[in-house]
């Protein structure tokens, strides 16, 4: 069986370059719903609706654990995935988020931290109220940037650093100690960040957290380890494919890549 990694569009594979680095000898299968990105301005349901297919539609193609690499699914949908729709369809099989193994990281000292993040993830709080949990001393400013996950999806880099500048100065005013890219696209956008922000801040980027989490819970969780199949394959799936996307992808994962068109 394998593991499958979901995003909303393309900025998952940042994530998921990442994880096939640490845990190479896993089979992985990558869906992208680039044919309804971005998720981030859409309603709750809607998020829900469109993940659980997403997640289903992994399960049908054997995947015994499945990793949400899009923060704004992980914030509005994944809890209801994992109390309802699991329990129900496939109760042997797990589905994870990146908020909360992203919250386990950078909750252990009190700090004031920037959340850079879709307007679907800052609305819904959910990194304020899972690093609340973690640790109640630390201070969050959160900071929507709805335009970034089309910038980056369309290729059009070149016009990110004045937006990336309207949403950073407030972070910075408030003068936070460091700002998480609560959205796996924004690891692309990390050197334009950093050298709007300066040395003096730290740039969180899941692609840095997630693998090493992963790692862990598979050491934890052995009963799963063992149903996944360990013949380092590979396989990336999209529901749409616009002009832009191969130049997108290869930004994405740092090579040219083979896609397969789905629907489901």
């Amino acid at each position: 069986m394998r593991i499958g990694i979901f995003d909303s569009g393309l900025g998952g594979l940042i994530i998921t370059k990442a994880i096939i680095k640490k845990l190479p000898k896993y089979d992985y299968i990558y869906l992208g719903d680039t044919k309804r990105v971005p998720y981030g301005n859409r309603s709750q349901e809607t998020i829900y609706e469109f993940t659980k297919q997403a997640v289903d539609f992994l399960f049908k193609q054997n995947c015994a654990l499945i990793i949400i690499a899009c923060n704004t699914a992980s914030s509005m949908a994944l809890r209801r995935i994992q109390q309802e729709y699991l329990p129900v369809s496939y109760p042997d099989r797990r589905v994870l988020g990146v908020i909360v193994p992203t919250v386990e990281e950078i909750g252990k000292r009190p700090k004031k931290i920037g959340v850079l993040a879709t307007t679907s993830t800052v609305e819904s709080h959910a990194y304020k109220k899972e690093l609340s949990k973690v640790n109640p001393k630390i201070k969050i400013v959160e900071q929507q940037a709805p335009l970034l996950v089309p910038i980056i999806e369309s290729n059009a880099l070149q016009y990110a650093d004045s937006i990336l500048k309207s949403y950073i100065k407030p972070l910075m005013n408030k003068k936070v100690d460091d700002i998480l890219l609560g959205s796996t696209h924004y690891s692309i956008l990390k050197a334009k960040i950093k050298k709007i922000v300066g040395e003096k801040i730290k740039i969180i980027s899941q692609e840095e957290i997630i693998p090493r989490k992963l790692k862990n819970y598979l050491l934890r969780h052995p009963e799963i380890d063992k149903k996944l199949s360990k013949n380092r394959k590979r396989i990336f799936e999209i529901t749409d494919k616009n002009t832009n996307f191969d130049a997108v992808a290869k930004t994405l994962f740092g090579r040219k890549l083979k896609f397969k068109l789905v629907n489901y």
